[in-house]
């Protein structure tokens, strides 16, 4: 059995399309990371980043102890190479999914996510026209180079349908919250359509419908802990001890 520490963001939503494209019975542990579940004790054992999602293989291919993998691409990989799905065999193919699965992995994940956040930012923080403007032009680049690549192909990596696909989909759904207008990119449309209507990937985009909070319900103390927490993070000590 597969454990899924997950909450229904992007992020976690790529891993969840791909275990549901494979057909893989899995466990979802809720990682409530606005509550702040990703920085438990028990969480940091399985990743010291403290983000989600983790995947835990309780039934690993070497028969041995459970085994954790963090980082949504990492798990991706992981994935592909246990069931021999969706990342090709040969040099050319795995290297073309590969180079797209960093480039989600460095470049539109955090880039669209820096968007989003400085869109949701109210005025109270300050201007923040540059950043808005910064981060939307930035999002705007990435668009177009999806839709570029899409332009003469099927899917990111050519006519077949692998886990770079997958792992660009969650994001690229979220064009309108990211200030972006799809009629621009139809190539991007194309493709996005064609993977809506696939009934996997609908079902992991499904997946913690319901773990979903409403934000009027939280008390003003609690909004501000909460922000505390998740925003300008720093580095957490390290233990004593330790080799030096």
């Amino acid at each position: 059995m597969l454990d899924l520490h997950f909450w229904p963001t992007p992020n976690g939503k790529k891993v969840t399309i791909l275990l549901e494209e494979l057909g893989l019975p899995f466990n979802v542990i809720p990682c409530n990371i606005g509550r702040g579940d990703q920085f438990t004790a028990e969480f940091l054992k399985i990743n010291p980043n403290h983000r989600m999602p983790v995947l835990v293989d309780n039934d690993p291919a070497d028969g041995g102890l459970p085994l954790s993998v963090f980082e949504s691409g990492a798990i991706m990989l992981y994935l592909a190479e246990k069931t021999g799905r969706f990342l090709p065999a040969d040099v050319r193919g795995r290297a073309d999914v590969v180079q797209w699965l960093i480039w989600q992995m460095a470049n539109q994940g955090p880039k669209l996510g820096e968007t989003g956040h400085f869109l949701r930012l109210g005025k109270d923080k300050g201007d923040q026209s540059y950043a808005i403007r910064r981060f939307t032009d930035e999002a705007n680049r990435l668009y177009g180079v999806l839709n570029n690549r899409l332009c003469d192909r099927r899917y990111l990596a050519g006519d077949q349908y692998t886990i770079a696909d997958m792992i660009s989909y969650p994001w690229s759904v979220n064009w309108k919250a990211q200030g972006q207008d799809i009629e621009e990119f139809p190539y991007l449309k194309r493709w996005l359509t064609e993977l809506m209507n696939r009934p996997a990937v609908a079902r992991g985009m499904a997946v913690g419908a319901s773990f979903a909070e409403d934000p009027a319900s939280l008390s003003a103390e609690e909004r501000e802990r909460r922000a505390k927490m998740l925003y300008n993070q720093r580095a957490r000590p390290a233990p004593a001890g330790g080799i030096t």
